[in-house]
């Protein structure tokens, strides 16, 4: 599938805000189930633009404004082949150990409710990871409705279960800390996905978790879907948990009340047939 995407993050400020940096993880990786065919991104505003990795292996961008600003606005553009895997992810930058990923991340730690969850669902059947996973999917895409609004993006997981509602961002930090219970490395995922619905255009970017399956490696899930990740999913990058793979964080001095508006178009693209 080849998938055209357009993402445009619009910040306006009340006042001129100084010394503005965004921090930005917008830019995929090729890998065995994605081919980056053109991806660009252009700040509206003059400034320094930088290029470097991070600790998990992302392709990070640092960009740096020249003057005080009332408004930007980070545009993304690009075109990306996709094959379809089956969930089974294959070919990445890997920089870090495969148990780091067992580590406690403050959005997805395991609260007791979540830990009792957890148990449950390994205890449901097949105790192995790979099927437990597969239960562990169902079981956060039936508990928890996805519906926009009642969290942000410093809910926790335990907040966000308790509610039984959230983001894509809420179930997947639920899935992670009832498999990192559960003995099962397991990694935040940020990216995009085309829905096979017919709406292009969409309200954020998507998130789904990794986890390690021994003998077959990674795997993703998407518990907002209640799937395997599958074609239609572009990889961009991994953390812990949302604070380390968020498509922008940034800083400022002054600026007062910040406005913000995103607009996003994910889209199937026809290949050009040559002759």
């Amino acid at each position: 599938m080849r998938i055209r995407v357009f993402h445009e993050t619009n910040y306006t400020y009340e006042h001129p805000a100084r010394n503005l940096i965004q921090v930005l993880r917008l830019r995929p990786r090729d890998h065995d189930g994605q081919y980056v065919r053109r991806w660009r991104i252009e700040p509206s505003i003059d400034g320094r633009i930088s290029e470097r990795e991070d600790g998990f292996g992302n392709v990070v961008h640092w960009f740096t404004a020249d003057e005080p600003a009332e408004s930007l606005t980070i545009r993304v553009t690009g075109e990306v082949d996709t094959n379809e895997m089956h969930g089974v992810v294959r070919g990445t930058v890997e920089r870090l150990p495969d148990e780091f990923y067992l580590r406690d991340s403050d959005l997805a730690l395991a609260s007791e409710p979540i830990q009792a969850f957890a148990r449950a669902v390994q205890a449901a059947g097949d105790s192995s990871p790979l099927p437990c996973l597969h239960r562990l999917l169902a079981a956060v895409h039936d508990r928890v409705t996805f519906e926009p609004g009642p969290t942000s993006a410093s809910t926790t997981a335990a907040q966000s279960f308790e509610q039984e509602k959230g983001v894509c961002q809420d179930l997947t930090h639920i899935f992670i800390a009832a498999a990192r219970h559960l003995e099962i490395p397991t990694r935040y995922v940020s990216g995009y996905f085309h829905r096979d619905d017919g709406m292009v255009d969409q309200e954020a970017g998507h998130s789904w978790v990794e986890s390690l399956v021994p003998n077959l490696g990674w795997v993703g899930f998407d518990p907002a879907h209640g799937i395997a990740t599958t074609e239609a999913h572009i990889r961009v990058a991994v953390g812990l948990d949302y604070l380390g793979a968020a498509p922008i964080r940034g800083s400022r001095m002054g600026g007062g009340t910040e406005t913000l508006d995103v607009k996003l178009r994910v889209e199937q693209a026809q290949a050009t047939v040559q002759s």
